[in-house]
């Protein structure tokens, strides 16, 4: 395939560029829109999660905030659940060309 048949908005092409013009810091809409499907889908209450991206040593850390009630059900019996959304996360970041972390807050 070549640099002539990409299609604007194709999502099966990754860009050289993964920064954001305006703030410097690595996009990863793919882990993004991925980690607040999730969250959002564990939630009972779906309004209260919020998705913040920074940087941090090279990585695009994704912080989850979501309401006191669900932090448990996020995290799961021995951090299992958070685990598996790590593993989904971190496959989404390389779709993006980025690795990432995500940490969940409360």
């Amino acid at each position: 395939m070549s640099e002539h048949d990409y299609v604007d908005g194709d999502v099966n092409m990754i860009d050289d560029d993964h920064y954001d013009d305006v703030s410097g810091t690595p996009e990863a809409p793919t882990a993004v829109a991925a980690l607040e499907f999730i969250a959002k889908s564990l939630a009972d209450a779906p309004d209260a999660v919020r998705v913040d991206v920074s940087e941090k040593g090279g990585k695009v850390v994704l912080s989850v905030s979501l309401a006191s009630d669900d932090v448990g059900r996020m995290i799961g019996r021995r951090g299992r659940t958070a685990q598996a959304v790590r593993s989904l996360i971190a496959a989404a970041g390389t779709r993006d060309g980025v690795a990432t972390s995500v940490d969940i807050l409360d």
